[in-house]
């Protein structure tokens, strides 16, 4: 088997389709979403791979975050819920991570962050943990409400009741409408909104080009909850909510989620991923139970290049710093998103 190279996938034209004939890939593994990483933080992507005929034998994608307030690193991936390495077995994974760690040596990175791995790393001290769900869509419509949670139900039939009408679209004006809903939710959660710039990407380079969708639920014509999935292959992934919380009583939310499952199980996708939930979060963690949705653990690594060694350093923002976000005017908080984002990841 050829040793990985260093490549980045954005200048491959055949990627995609290499990806997806091999096994463990996901969304967050395409040259799409490399390229929105790369033009909305200027993060530079330096992927390790090896091919073998049509597909991947083993790959680490790592993006280099070059920042002065935060240093310099190389992450696997940065603003993204979880990125496996794909290898056959623990010998191509410890190549990997070797050349990466050379890598990183070269380039003068503080760290090395795998957001995923725990296959080739439960040994080693996790950086922190996640839980994820999956629901599987085999069962179809009808059986998958059977599944639902009977509160979920209620809600779902609530938002009925209500008039909500869901559209499932790929417009520009949906992506406006999810990023007016988003600044009011990061908010109220204490956290400055992902910079406009950021979405117009993901809409230009991953939206349009039919690899994820935007589902919103409006009252009187006004937009009031909104998702954005990505998708590929047999997989569709909840990336983004947000909504109105003045009209959290007639759960739109509720009803924007059972269209996507209907969706995307009519369609034949074989499972819809629910994205990362923190440990505390215990809200979040019963909405997401409650569509029948199989939870299990994410785990992120973290490998300190001048101490070699593992560590565990999360990376949740200071209570009192969201207490101020959550304060702030909208309009300075899209001023700060645009400022900060570049440096984390």
């Amino acid at each position: 088997m050829r040793e990985p190279a260093l490549i980045n996938p954005v200048e491959q034209e055949d990627w995609n389709n290499l990806l997806i004939s091999t096994p463990g890939y996901s969304f967050f593994h395409t040259s799409n979403w490399a390229e929105v990483l790369r033009k909305a933080y200027r993060f530079t992507p330096v992927y390790l791979c090896a091919r073998e005929q049509n597909q991947f034998a083993s790959l680490l994608p790592v993006m280099e975050v070059d920042s002065i307030l935060t240093g310099k690193r190389g992450v696997c991936l940065p603003f993204t819920d979880m990125c496996e390495p794909i290898t056959e077995n623990a010998q191509q994974f410890q190549t990997l991570f070797d050349q990466a760690v050379a890598l990183g040596r070269k380039r003068k990175w503080k760290y090395l962050a795998i957001r995923g791995g725990e296959k080739y790393l439960s040994a080693e001290k996790p950086a922190e943990f996640f839980y994820g769900h999956k629901l599987d869509l085999a069962p179809g419509q009808q059986q998958l409400f059977l599944n639902l949670r009977d509160s979920t139900q209620r809600n779902i039939k609530k938002a009925q009741k209500e008039n909500i009408s869901v559209t499932i679209s790929t417009s520009p004006q949906s992506m406006k409408d999810f990023y007016r809903l988003n600044t009011q939710t990061r908010r109220e959660h204490g956290l400055p909104p992902q910079p406009f710039h950021f979405f117009r990407n993901l809409h230009d380079l991953v939206i349009k080009k039919d690899l994820g969708f935007i589902v919103t639920a409006s009252a009187n014509n006004v937009v009031i909850a909104a998702n954005v999935y990505f998708k590929f292959g047999h997989e569709v992934i909840y990336k983004y909510g947000a909504s109105d919380k003045k009209f959290q009583h007639l759960r739109a939310n509720n009803l924007v989620m059972w269209e996507t499952i209907k969706w995307s199980a009519d369609q034949g996708f074989a499972k819809l991923c629910f994205g990362r939930t923190e440990p505390e979060n215990k809200g979040l963690m019963q909405f997401k139970a409650g569509w029948g949705a199989k939870a299990y653990k994410i785990y992120y690594y973290r490998y300190d290049l001048q101490k070699n060694v593992f560590t565990a350093d999360p990376s949740d923002i200071n209570p009192l710093l969201k207490k101020i976000f959550s304060r702030l005017p909208i309009p300075v908080l899209r001023m700060l998103g645009r400022i900060l984002y570049r440096h984390m990841g």
